[in-house]
């Protein structure tokens, strides 16, 4: 039907123009730059960065504009009108279908134009800028008790703009509708240049529109000409279902809907118009919730009771099956939330709103009491408590993290995660859809949004084989069908793209479907905007990211990916939800909250790293610089590896690609002066006051900051007079017939801090312990993994395997006392050795102080200390072994604390001594951890275990962060004071006999430093 058809050259011409505009892409990018404030990048990183959004597709785009103002928009596609090129608006990035890649200009709203520019309690509107942020609004919203009712799970991070490209929906969408519902008027651009104000359109305002002509009045001509040509069939064949998304909102000119144009674009994925302004309604937002749990024997009954619980008026109505628990499970993501279902095999999560807890209760009460009297009722539990609903929250939004990359199971993929059909007939297509699924051999959980009857899930498509792709197609035609018999639609909020437009005549035929591509040529004259999506797309199966020409190259690498197999499939764990974007909450990613540049996210650099591997546009594989770049901004966190729903751990990546970047090749000096600080560290101990005073003394130690490429803001921290493998020898050993346990002496503790580690064994002794201590110096190697020595961590973790075999073999547990070093014998070192036995047992038998307190000490209970505290937890602690344990133990010791939502401090290891980092890291600590510790009273303790973090709070306000282990002592004996001590940053004198050559001696240390630094350069690059 298609070959030689109409369709098939639009489509040919449509890639013969691509072809031009990319190879036209500099000239057009120099003239855009000239005209515009906002940001041009056409280079190939960030290129690499948007071509792909969290779908099965790829597209490398021509290049990316970040506006500033309405102005720079109008001025872009102005140029991009002239040379022929095609454009595509962006918000956060997230679509599932496609529509966020292309083969165009990029326009990114999301980085300045995400202004709310007013709030009109009183009328009940927003106006907005279409990169703001969904929460952003929403939170702005509730000081007036308003919210906008759609909020998809993706909340925290989506945008308005792109919201309204896919008439989005979420949970309260049973409340408030669809996107579409809560639009007033959109400030648009077409291609052509015509700015207007779009919105609903009386028959009076209407006819003068037509009759004051230009290209205005021409538009709501062929609109009124389209309606008026349709409308019975328009009111025959579009779904009557709640949520119908699939195709263009034509139904919103009818005259019954006050020919509506705002509404009528939205759900038109960019195709048609830019989005400059939107007005939005907003709706009351029910101060206090209650969550009804009701636990099904599977998800096909829980679908049959959908229209019997919406009876009852809750504000949400979700909906999970036994497999996505399953998963939730197997990933270990939140299991603990999963504790709090009742009874069952699939689950509605049911909530009501009320003016007040009393209301809202009672309003789920009435529900569950009906429910009883019926046959068969439910197990039910209700949730009054916030903290307990948003676990069970929790549970269900992650829902695209829990089915993707589940371990054991194969890789599943979007493609038909959308469905929807009417609440009254959910159980029976459901069971229908299983067993369409089963006939394919296709697994996937079943959840959504089922008070609407929006079905998503994630299936293990084969996207790479020829057999596996015609089978998906198959596959897809085959579900249509059987969405269609139910008189449903392809798509409830994620929109049509390029992974269902090409079904839309099945769902509509060939007369609607002509009549959804004239809507599109009013609009978009030379099909421009976005084109290959939704209408006269690109076929289902091409431009897949995978697809039968993937085929990444097998490269060597230093970690061994025990979790993916290769470094390939690791890149291609990123499924583009966007969570890396949140400005807020969490810990991934800091650079992003402080930057707000895709480049500076989780996603971007994964991309990245994905696209090197496929070499193009990134040509330069372990040695191009746009991916050094991309990556220069990540702190090695790890937030990503506990907060991103598939793990994807870029701080790994990153010390991957930089040992292969630098291989034979100098790097930057803080390299030397910071990833080498163990063997400076034994260096300086050798002459610790000396070493301190070359570091302390003003001049001296500018000149030894601007030879280590450290930040002139920072103070270089003082080693101890004595180390603390010095004390732990010439002291008396305690506890000789008491059971062992190895404390592990990490560089930062035992040169820098040995208060600490003083700390913990006296805490270890005080419960009968004998500690021990390794017999000889050693190094998990942490500092080197940032900078890529690899080589020389292996030859580190060589060392501790041999020296600790005996005490691995006996099983001996090992205690460390920094995080970033215990989250080294858990991660890396298996991620390094995962065939290695003694790798294996070494990182089971090592902890946090606070894990072997609470998991290997029998009902240990401290003594109580009545105090305040602030509680900083340190990234690698949260995202590897969590912070669990340790709350716990402040617990058991009667504090009254917080943990602060800190994200990072922002000094992570050498990063924030780093001079080009400085801005970044003081940045990241101000969002909230260092405000947080200023404004805490003097009698408040300061909580942190990290090394770093200890470090930011010390630089950067009067106070000084206290491990578990000196809270502990502390609660055991007389607290001891706060103030600094002198291994802690006070002054260090040198001894008379040194004064007055201390000078010289400074500077020949310097020097020697610097000459050696130099060596250390040389023999890295031979």
């Amino acid at each position: 039907m298609r070959a030689g058809g109409p369709l098939d050259r639009r489509r040919r011409e449509m890639r013969m123009t691509k072809r031009v505009e990319t190879d036209h892409a500099e000239v057009l990018a120099e003239a855009i730059r000239s005209r515009i404030n906002g940001e041009v990048r056409f280079d190939a990183g960030s290129r690499a960065l948007y071509a792909a959004d969290a779908s099965n597709y790829r597209q490398v785009p021509i290049g990316v504009v970040i506006p500033k103002t309405a102005e720079d928009v109008i001025e872009t596609i102005e140029i991009c009108r002239r040379y022929g090129a095609p454009i595509l608006p962006r918000g956060a990035g997230t679509s599932l279908a496609g529509q966020t890649c292309n083969v165009a200009v990029v326009i990114d709203f999301s980085k300045y134009m995400n202004r709310i520019i007013e709030i009109d309690p009183d009328r009940k509107r927003a106006r907005v800028e279409p990169g703001v942020v969904l929460d952003n609004l929403r939170s702005a919203a509730e000081r007036f008790d308003l919210t906008f009712g759609p909020d998809p799970a993706t909340h925290r991070w989506c945008t308005l703009g792109g919201m309204i490209g896919n008439n989005s929906c979420g949970i309260h969408s049973v409340m408030a509708g669809r996107t579409a519902d809560n639009i007033e008027t959109l400030e648009i651009l077409t291609h052509d240049g015509l700015r207007m104000q779009a919105g609903k359109t009386g028959d009076d305002a209407l006819q003068r529109i037509i009759q004051e002509g230009g290209r205005r009045g021409e538009i709501y001509a062929k609109l009124k000409s389209l309606r008026d040509r349709h409308a019975g069939l328009i009111r025959e064949r579009f779904p009557r279902i709640p949520r119908r998304v699939s195709g263009y909102s034509l139904e919103q000119l009818l005259p019954e809907n006050g020919f509506d144009v705002a509404r009528a674009l939205v759900g038109s994925e960019g195709t048609c118009v830019t989005v400059l302004e939107a007005v939005v309604k907003l709706v009351p937002s029910p101060p206090k919730r209650a969550l009804a749990v009701l636990g099904y024997p599977d998800v096909f009954t829980a679908g049959d009771h959908i229209t019997e619980v919406m009876a009852h008026g809750p504000v949400g109505l979700e909906g999970i099956d036994d497999r996505l628990v399953g998963y939730i499970r197997k990933k270990h993501l939140h299991a603990e939330n999963v504790d709090l279902l009742p009874e069952g095999g699939g689950w509605l999560l049911v909530e009501f709103g009320g003016e007040d807890q009393k209301e809202a209760n009672a309003r789920g009460r009435e529900m569950m009491e009906a429910l009883r009297k019926g046959e068969r009722p439910p197990a039910m539990h209700l949730y009054a408590d916030p903290e307990d609903q948003e676990r069970i929250w929790e549970i269900r939004e992650s829902g695209l993290g829990a089915t993707a990359f589940v371990p054991g199971e194969k890789d599943s993929w979007p493609g038909w995660e959308d469905s929807a059909v009417h609440p009254e007939r959910l159980g029976d297509y459901l069971r229908d859809l299983r067993r369409l699924l089963d006939r394919h051999g296709y697994q996937c959980a079943l959840y959504g949004h089922f008070g609407q009857a929006c079905v998503h899930t994630r299936i293990d498509f084969d996207l790479i084989t020829k057999e596996g792709i015609d089978r998906y197609r198959a596959f897809l035609d085959e579900a249509a069908e059987t969405v269609l018999r139910y008189g449903g639609s392809f798509s409830g909020e994620h929109g049509d793209g390029q992974a269902r437009g090409e079904l839309l005549q099945k769902m509509y035929g060939p007369e609607l479907t002509a009549a959804f591509r004239e809507f599109k040529s009013i609009w978009d004259p030379s099909w421009k905007m976005n084109p290959g999506k939704v209408i006269e797309p690109d076929l289902i199966t091409e431009n897949l990211r995978l697809g039968t020409g993937y085929n990444p190259p097998a490269v060597e690498t230093y970690f061994q990916y025990p979790e993916d197999g290769s470094f390939a499939h690791a890149t291609l764990r990123c499924v583009g939800v966007g969570k890396c974007r949140r400005e807020s909450g969490g810990t991934m990613c800091p650079s992003y909250m402080v930057t707000r540049e895709e480049k500076d996210t989780t996603r971007g650099r994964a991309h990245a790293l994905f696209e090197m591997l496929q070499g193009d546009p990134i040509t330069e594989g372990w040695r191009d610089d746009h991916v050094e770049e991309t990556l220069d901004l990540c702190l090695a966190c790890k937030g990503c590896k506990g907060d991103c729903p598939v793990n994807v751990d870029i701080a790994t990546y990153k010390a991957e690609f930089r040992a292969h970047y630098y291989k034979g090749r100098l790097r930057p000096r803080s390299a030397y002066s910071m990833g080498l600080i163990y063997g400076w560290s034994r260096l300086a101990s050798t002459a610790p006051r000396l070493a301190n005073f070359v570091m302390q003394t003003p001049w001296l130690s500018g000149l030894a900051k601007a030879v280590g490429d450290i930040a002139p803001e920072r103070r270089i921290p003082a080693f101890a007079t004595e180390t603390f493998r010095d004390w732990f020898r010439r002291r008396e050993a305690k506890n000789a017939a008491g059971p062992r346990v190895l404390l592990w002496p990490d560089t930062f503790n035992n040169f820098f801090y040995p208060d600490t580690a003083k700390a913990a064994v006296e805490v270890l002794e005080g419960l009968g312990y004998r500690v021990e201590i390794p017999r000889r110096i050693l190094c998990c190697g942490r500092p080197l993994y940032d900078f890529g020595f690899l080589d020389r961590a292996k030859k580190r973790w060589r060392q501790t395997l041999a020296a600790l075999q005996p005490e691995i073999e006996a099983g001996i547990p090992v205690v460390g006392l920094e995080p970033s070093c215990v989250a080294a014998f858990r991660d890396e070192l298996v991620n390094l050795f995962p065939r290695d036995e003694d790798a294996l047992r070494l990182s089971r038998q090592t902890f946090m102080l606070s894990e072997f307190l609470e998991k290997k000490v029998d009902h240990f209970q401290p003594p109580r200390l009545a105090r305040k505290a602030v509680v900083h937890g340190h990234c690698h602690h949260k995202a590897i072994m969590k912070l669990n344990d340790e709350e716990k133990i402040l617990a058991k010791l009667g504090l009254d604390f917080e943990i602060l939502d800190s994200g990072c401090c922002g000094m992570a290891g050498a990063f924030g001594f780093e001079k080009a980092h400085y801005d970044v890291s003081i940045a990241s600590g101000e969002r909230v951890l260092l405000p947080a510790v200023r404004e805490a009273d003097a009698e408040t303790l300061i909580l942190s275990d990290g090394f770093s973090c200890r470090e930011q709070i010390a630089q950067t306000t009067n106070r000084r962060a206290l491990h578990l282990a000196e809270v502990l002592q502390m609660a055991m004996r007389p607290a001891p004071s706060e103030t600094p001590s002198e291994n802690g940053g006070g002054k260090h004198r040198l001894p008379v006999r040194l004064k007055k050559t201390a000078p010289l001696l400074g500077a020949g240390a310097l020097l020697a430093g610097a000459a050696l630094a130099w060596g250390l350069k040389r023999r890295s690059a031979a």
